[in-house]
């Protein structure tokens, strides 16, 4: 029962900006969590901390090692990434629109709302005032979009919504707060400023340009010249003209002018201050800048949404609100690519640090694509739901999921990796039920558009359809043991219809029922179908041999959903009121009942006219499922929990809140009364900018009707609940549709701890050093983490036979792949045969269970492993032989004397 919280499918990217470290590392957010998808091992995961509400920036240091996310309410978590764990919080006033580290990762520049703050940014030590506030600029007149550093982290440029852009100097990081340096204004843009970037020279790393990028498609380009009218000459030194801004001075034939006296002495104080320095590089501050060249990339309607440059190849990339996106190559502004992506607005994009790959994520639609534009190919294409997950489904091996939705979509995820690698789109109406059938690569689907689909898993392809004599709305769906039978249960006529795999022909049509048919299960040891409906009863029908049977178990409400138990010996059913009602299928009896409806409560409507105390009234379970031991039972509904309960004694064992996410209704348990109004709640009124489309939020305002004059009614933020939920057949995981998304639960191994992860200095004598203490567990997983193959096969001979099974069991999962590789190969060179035996035989039996998960990531190395041991057993086998054959001769021989 030790579920952690593992990743989050069904929604790949909500808004935001994405982050690219490390090359291949991509960070985007997920509502109010973190994904991180390695784009080499084609694994994504989510990280465990989540924010107060959904997340509108994320900047990462350049090591990739640190995390800083700002949600909507201007709450900021500074995160260790590969630690996954919050370091520190802090809270800005005002809405963050950008935040970035600096080159040198000594200082953070946060974007909050007019003002551009310089933080220091903390480290892996503990301080008690980890955030330390460097300098405040309030030069802009309104909100500022985006900023971007100097590589030498003296300068910042910034755009703002004032239709100009800003260039700010540090002082080389002076703490000194009442030190100022006039910033120098690009004007000229006609529209708000999306992006504002340095250009630098590529040989010594200098900059020498600036970009600026408008709303309107407009990309200025920015150079400096010094006082001697020499424009970006970065190899020479540097005389000091005149602070930019201020207007030149009318100068004397004698020289003796008052403003001239002091224009020098303030330049010989600069100048001592650019000796201090001790680097050569111009002082941008100093610089007279001036616009060099104006291009524009229209795509009139559609306006300019999202744009990055990189640095190192002079290019840059901009996306539109049409979905089209255009690479261009600098200065000389030559168009490389223009594509579409879809019709949507693209909310992020973004190079990696080689520039050959290309992010995209468009927030409308849930999509993340990551493109390599040399070879125009896809390194990663995945997209969620475009609604809310109605039903999932395990394959028999726990390795597969499916998942359907409300946008007429099944797609099949692997557990493993977080990658969908397959969407169904042939259904016409939103898709209601999935079923897995037992031992074979088939998916069976039913949706509202009155059609059971079955699918081939292995060529993709839909080879079945079932349909009625008249349409009909199916909601439930069950297959046999064998797969040959297929049932489903209809919302409109309350039937259940029955097919035959084989032919596809529609064999009876069970009727009884008088209200849509929501629940339909098989017995897992006999052929008894199960059917619950909301007349408030629970049919059971014996379709091979009852000849129209029907046994009825009768409820006091409406009946939700059913489930059997696996050694089909028990029902289970929840009701309208609350209830989980126990059944004994063979004796007809009810066995007991757990009142659900105060552990499920909890989480309060923004539109609720009951109090705290009543908030209970109205929750219910519409989905369970039994453990694989049929010892505890999954329960969720309409509340922000998933209830386990004890099934033998009836008690509740744990809750599990799904999410904190104050950006969905139902979270908070007490609402404050002040933002109660005559008109209703606050809540409910949508007063944000009117040009703001952050994803989700814009799906709803598409529905939405003008009130009053200035403002726009908000129907309600969506609301937390649990649609469907399943335990893996292992039992190792569990997975819930929400409305955020698929929650995946495990108790995996892999996502535990590893408190030898925290040493820093991994090296050939710490290895060493541990062995030399009797310390073969320490030393072989020091070796797995160095990867290196003497050292992993030093480590494995070096452990004692009766110490094998202890030190088997207690190496972490995602070493096991690397250490079956060194066993296959040791089989091949080791004469210990029965030693590496040994090994092998210890590691199955204590990673029985994560092998069999993940049984597809660990083929090559379980196949190489078996091709090892068949190679040793042909070369033995005609040995051992011949040697049999001798000793029964001896034996027979010493037996006759």
């Amino acid at each position: 029962m030790n579920y952690r919280f593992q990743n989050l499918l069904g929604a790949p990217y909500r808004g935001g900006n994405a982050v690219v470290v490390n090359n291949t590392l991509l960070i985007s957010p997920v509502g109010n969590r973190v994904a991180v998808t390695d784009l080499q091992k084609s694994e994504t995961l989510t990280l465990p901390c989540q924010a107060s509400t959904n997340l509108r920036r994320i900047a990462a240091s350049h090591d990739g090692v640190f995390l800083l996310t700002v949600d909507e309410n201007n709450r900021c978590l500074f995160i260790n990434l590969p630690r996954r764990a919050v370091l520190h919080r802090i809270s800005f006033k005002h809405p963050v629109a950008d935040a970035k580290f600096s080159p040198d990762g000594k200082f953070i520049a946060v974007a909050a709302g007019k003002l551009l703050q310089v933080w220091r940014a903390p480290g892996f030590k503990k301080e008690f005032f980890p955030f330390e506030l460097i300098k405040t600029y309030a030069d802009c007149n309104d909100r500022i979009t985006s900023l971007d550093w100097s590589p030498d982290s003296n300068y910042l440029v910034v755009g703002s919504k004032d239709l100009t852009a800003r260039l700010f100097y540090l002082k080389n990081g002076n703490a000194k707060k009442n030190s100022y340096t006039k910033p120098f204004l690009f004007l000229g843009h006609r529209d708000v400023i999306l992006g504002a970037f340095f250009g630098v020279n590529k040989n010594t790393n200098v900059v020498t340009k600036v970009y600026t990028f408008s709303r309107d498609g407009a990309i200025f380009s920015w150079g400096y010249s010094d006082s001697d009218g020499k424009s970006n000459e970065i190899d020479g030194d540097f005389s000091d003209p005149e602070s930019p801004g201020t207007p030149e001075q009318g100068q004397g034939q004698d020289g003796e002018d008052g403003n001239e006296v002091n224009l020098k002495k303030r330049k010989k104080i600069d100048a001592k201050d650019d000796e201090m320095d001790g680097t050569n590089r111009p002082a941008l501050h100093k610089m007279k800048w001036e616009l060099l060249k104006k291009n524009f990339c229209m795509q009139a309607p559609a306006k300019l949404s999202a744009c990055d440059y990189h640095k190192g190849l002079d290019m840059v990339v901009v996306g539109f609100s049409n979905g089209v996106f255009a690479l261009y190559q600098m200065p000389d502004f030559v168009c490389i690519h223009l594509l579409s992506i879809s019709r949507e607005k693209i909310t992020t994009a973004v190079f990696n640090d080689l520039g050959n790959w290309l992010t995209f994520g468009c927030a409308r639609l849930g999509q993340l694509l990551v493109w390599e534009w040399k070879s125009e190919s896809y390194i990663l294409k995945q997209q969620g739901h475009y609604f809310d997950v109605n039903c999932l489904a395990y394959s028999s091996d726990s390795q597969l999921l499916a998942t359907g939705a409300d946008d007429n979509k099944i797609k099949v995820w692997t557990v493993s990796s977080g990658f969908c690698f397959i969407t169904f789109s042939e259904h016409t109406n939103s898709v209601t039920a999935l079923h897995f059938i037992a031992g074979k690569s088939c998916l069976l689907s039913a949706s509202l558009d009155g059609t059971v689909r079955a699918w081939d898993l292995i060529r993709y392809r839909n080879f079945r359809t079932f349909v009625t004599p008249t349409p009909k709305q199916f909601v439930s769906l069950a297959s046999d043991q064998s797969g040959e039978v297929i049932c489903a249960g209809t919302l409109d006529s309350f039937e259940i219809f029955v097919w035959s795999m084989n032919t596809g022909r529609l064999l009876d049509v069970l009727s009884g029922h008088e209200g849509p048919v929501h629940g339909l299960m098989f017995s897992p040891t006999s052929a008894i179908l199960a059917s619950s409906s909301w007349d408030k009863s629970v049919r059971l029908w014996d379709i091979f041999e009852g000849k129209g049977g029907v046994e009825k178990f009768d409820h006091p409400h409406e009946i939700l959903t059913l489930v059997y138990r696996p050694d089909g010996k028990q029902l289970a059913c929840s009701t309208l009121d609350g209830l989980i009602h126990f059944w004994d299928p063979i004796e007809g009896l009810e066995m007991f009942s757990i009142e659900g409806r105060r552990d499920i409560s909890g989480g309060r409507l923004m539109s609720d006219r009951r109090s705290s105390a009543n908030s209970s009234a109205g929750k219910c379970f519409t989905s369970l499922s039994y453990s694989a031991d049929g010892s505890y039972i999954l329960a969720g509904g309409s509340s922000k929990y998933i209830c386990m309960y004890d099934v033998a004694d009836q008690v509740l064992l744990r809750r599990f809140q799904i999410t904190q996410n104050l950006s969905l209704d139902g979270v908070l348990d007490f609402l404050n009364s002040k933002n109660m109004t005559e008109a209703g709640p606050l809540d409910l009124i949508d007063d944000h900018d009117s040009d703001t489309e952050e994803g989700v939020d814009k799906q709803i305002r598409d529905k939405l009707a003008y009130d009053l004059p200035g403002s726009m009614p908000n129907n309600g933020r969506p609301i937390i609940r649990t649609k469907c939920l399943r335990i893996a057949p292992t039992g190792r995981s569990w997975a819930a549709a929400t409305t955020e998304g698929v929650m995946l639960y495990s108790m995996d191994e892999s996502f535990i701890f590893d408190p030898t992860d925290l040493d820093i200095d991994v090296t050939p004598e710490a290895v060493d050093a541990a062995l030399k203490n009797d310390q073969p567990r320490i030393a072989l997983i020091l070796s797995l983490r160095m990867n290196e193959d003497a050292l992993i096969k030093k480590c494995i001979v070096a452990v004692a036979p009766s110490d094998i099974p202890a030190v088997a069991s207690s190496v972490p999962f995602r070493y096991l792949q690397r250490l079956v590789e060194a066993l296959a190969e040791l089989l091949e060179k080791c004469p210990h045969l029965e030693f590496v035996m040994q090994w092998s035989q210890e590691l199955f039996k204590a990673h029985g269970d994560s092998i069999q998960q993940n049984s597809r990531k660990l083929s090559p190395a379980m196949k190489s492993l078996q091709k090892a041991i068949t190679m040793l057993h042909q070369d033995l086998a005609d040995t051992c032989s011949s040697n049999e054959y001798m000793l029964r001769y001896l034996c027979s021989t010493s037996n006759k004397k």
